[in-house]
């Protein structure tokens, strides 16, 4: 399934390249720091098992397998941001929105349905913290 990824992920790369940063929309700004977080979540030995999973009330952006555990990963790129404004991004209704996201998830991938959860978040390009900051386990049901 996720045979082409590097090269998708490499032509977002050098079509966005030509652009200046300014003249990317959000979706482009979105694409790239999900392909940003997959490769990370790659590198740390993570299986990819979707992107952008979506259902009527919300979306999921990457949803990967480690060892025993589905992880529903949420990405967010804050170039201006700060950890106070990723906490606001990522409130209580947030929340809610991915946990029912993933339970429609699983419930549409019941192979998945006997092992263990996780919800992380990946900030990108958070002033003052790594590029890809990983928060495991960044919040619960």
């Amino acid at each position: 399934m996720w045979k082409n990824l590097n090269l998708l992920m490499t032509m977002r790369t050098s079509q966005s390249l030509k652009k200046s940063n300014s003249e990317l929309s959000t979706r482009e700004k979105g694409n790239l720091g999900e392909d940003r977080a997959v490769n990370f979540l790659l590198s740390q030995k993570y299986e990819i098992l979707d992107r952008n999973y979506r259902i009527r009330t919300g979306e999921i952006d990457i949803v990967a397998l480690k060892d025993d555990t589905v992880v529903f990963v949420e990405v967010k790129s804050l170039p201006h941001g700060n950890l106070e404004i990723l906490s606001h991004e990522l409130n209580s209704t947030k929340q809610k929105k991915i946990i029912k996201t993933s339970k429609s998830y699983l419930q549409n991938h019941r192979q998945y349905s006997n092992r263990f959860i996780r919800y992380d978040v990946l900030a990108i390009d958070v002033p003052g913290l790594d590029p890809v900051h990983h928060i495991v386990n960044a919040f619960s049901e």
